[in-house]
Order: structure tokens, then C-alpha cells, then sequence
């Protein structure tokens, strides 16, 4: 494989971590494979740029002298509102002559500026979401993934997620194998499929202010293969099978049969990530009852059957 020039875009306000996560991958598997990347850093005038945290980050280069990359990896951070209009012009100059274009969390507010994400798929991080897609119609903004690919334009979600889609890329350039070394390496899991939701189940859905409900809810994760039907639940907290699905939804902001069904979903990944348990077995554990149903769960919420998404993001250790 020819070497692949990586270009690190660099601005005051970045995000530290958007940046050092995916070099971090990228090194390791310069390291592992020789001769695979050149790893480059540039700010537009050459100089040292402060990350929001304080930590002031020194470029190998300006924007201007950089060579054309085949990977353009444009982090994010408080930089990213407000942004410089002369990085904004590079981006819409040089964007289109890089073979991947990359985000990580916030950045992909830098690419929708410089109109490189129009038509496309796109992530971000939560917080920013609704913002991107108010500010850019032209996108398709997904705020539940960790990361999105849409042909050659990858962006990611918040900072932690940028290590899961270098991972994601390194693996597609070296293969999986080289990706495992790459992840233990660095104590992380190669596991986390790009559809995998920002947030748990519990983190997705806002805590109950009344205690009641906040059991209700403890006691649903707790007991993914119960009887979790409304009725059940609303006996639970001694409330109405109606006031009870109103109120759920009131208090957590989903629906109480939205809730089970993520808990069960994220209770069965787990299980065929961590455990040997047979489909059957992981089928009734998680109050899907049949392969089937679980199996008609998978392909509805993540696009793969459970057997596949065993396949896929099961450790080579757990084997």
C-alpha cells in the first residue's frame, strides 16, 4: 500500500483530544506497518495554536505549505463556533482534493461551512446536532451514531468516538488484526460498531424526577427479560397504564416501550460481545423469547443480525 499523508487541521479553541485520539491511532499503525502514514499538522499561519483545555499544540506547518492529503482530518472544540473565514475558504479549496474527509465532534460544523458535507450523512456531536441541521438544510444529520461513513466523507461525535472512527479507518486501510494490535495497545475496545448510539439507554433517556418512575426505570435495566409491557410498569409505580405512559414520556422524553426496547437491544450486545451464550439462550435473557424476534430487533435498529454482529465485534480474545 502506497504511504497515505494525513493532514491534522490545527486552530485556537481545538479540541485536544479530538486531535491526539485519532493521531494517536494513526502512529500506531505507522508503527505496526511502517511506511503506511505520514502524519502531518498544519494551522493556517504555521504558528501554535491553545486548545480549549489550555494546552498549546505547536504545528509542523502552515495550511499554505502543506501537501494535498489523501486524508484531511479536521477536529473540533470552541474554535469551531465563530470560526476563522480564511480556514473556512482553505477547507472549500482544498477539501475536495483529499481523497477522505474526516471530522471529529464539532468539526463537522468547519466542513458544512466550507459546503464540503452538502447531500451527505452526517454526525455530530449530541450537543450540536439540531444546530448543524438547523444551520445547513442541505445536510442529513443523524445525532445517534458514534460515527457515520457516507462514501468518502466520515464524521464522528464527540471526542472519544474520533479513536473509534480512526480505528474504524485503520482497519479498512491494514485490516482488522492490525486494528486489534492498534486498540489493545492503546486499552480500548475495537467494538464499537459506527451505529452504536451516543448514549446508553440509561443516558439516553433524561432521569425521572419521581422516584417512582426512577425505579421503574432502574428496575427495566435491571430486568431486560420481565414483564416490561405498560400494564406491568404502571402497576410498578402504582399509576394508570395511561398516566403512567404519559408521565414516562413527560419525565424521560421517549416512550416507556422505547426505553425497554433499547435497554434489551444494548443488554444483547453486550451479551454477544462478552459472553459464548447461544442466540436462544441470549434470545430469552433479554425478553426477545424467540432468535427470531431478537433477530428482527437487530436488523431494524443496527442493520445486521445478531449472528453477524457477533462476528464483527466479538474480541478475538473472547473466542
Amino acid at each position: 500500500m502506497p504511504q497515505r499523508t494525513l493532514l491534522f487541521v490545527l486552530f485556537d479553541g481545538v479540541q485536544s483530544l479530538d486531535v491526539t485520539g485519532p493521531l494517536e491511532v494513526f502512529n500506531g499503525a505507522e508503527t505496526h506497518t511502517p511506511g503506511t502514514y505520514r502524519i502531518r499538522t498544519a494551522s493556517l499561519d504555521g504558528g501554535p495554536v491553545r486548545t480549549s483545555s489550555g494546552l498549546t499544540l505547536v504545528p509542523d506547518e502552515a495550511l499554505g505549505e502543506a501537501p494535498d492529503p489523501h486524508t484531511l482530518l479536521v477536529p473540533g472544540g470552541q474554535g469551531t463556533r465563530g470560526s476563522d473565514p480564511l480556514l473556512t475558504e482553505w477547507l472549500r479549496t482544498h477539501g475536495p482534493r483529499a481523497r477522505r474527509l474526516v471530522s471529529v465532534c464539532t468539526g463537522a460544523i468547519l466542513l458544512a461551512e466550507a459546503g464540503l458535507l452538502d447531500g451527505r450523512r452526517v454526525t455530530t456531536h449530541w450537543a450540536y446536532c439540531e444546530k448543524l441541521a438547523r444551520d445547513h438544510p442541505a445536510l442529513e444529520v443523524d445525532p445517534d451514531p458514534i460515527y457515520v461513513r457516507d462514501g468518502h466523507v466520515s464524521t464522528s461525535a464527540g471526542v472519544t468516538s474520533g479513536i473509534d472512527l480512526a480505528l474504524a479507518l485503520v482497519e479498512e486501510d491494514l485490516g482488522r488484526q492490525a486494528a486489534l494490535v492498534i486498540a489493545r495497545h492503546l486499552v480500548v475496545f475495537l467494538r464499537r460498531p459506527g451505529n452504536q448510539a451516543q448514549f446508553s439507554a440509561q443516558l439516553a433517556a433524561q432521569t425521572a424526577q419521581r422516584d417512582p418512575l426512577r425505579e421503574v426505570q432502574q428496575w427495566i435495566t435491571e430486568h431486560p427479560a420481565g414483564d416490561l409491557t405498560v400494564e406491568a410498569l404502571a402497576a410498578r409505580a402504582s399509576l394508570s397504564p395511561r398516566h403512567f405512559a404519559r408521565a414516562f414520556q413527560a419525565e424521560t422524553g421517549m416512550t416507556p416501550g422505547r426505553f425497554v426496547d433499547r435497554v434489551r437491544l444494548e443488554h444483547a450486545r453486550r451479551l454477544l460481545e462478552d459472553t459464548g451464550d447461544g442466540i436462544e439462550e441470549i434470545s430469552r435473557a433479554c425478553g426477545y423469547g424467540t432468535p427470531e424476534a431478537m433477530r428482527r430487533a437487530f436488523v431494524r435498529a443496527l442493520g445486521t443480525a445478531p449472528a453477524e454482529y457477533r462476528r464483527r465485534f466479538r474480541p478475538a480474545s473472547a473466542h
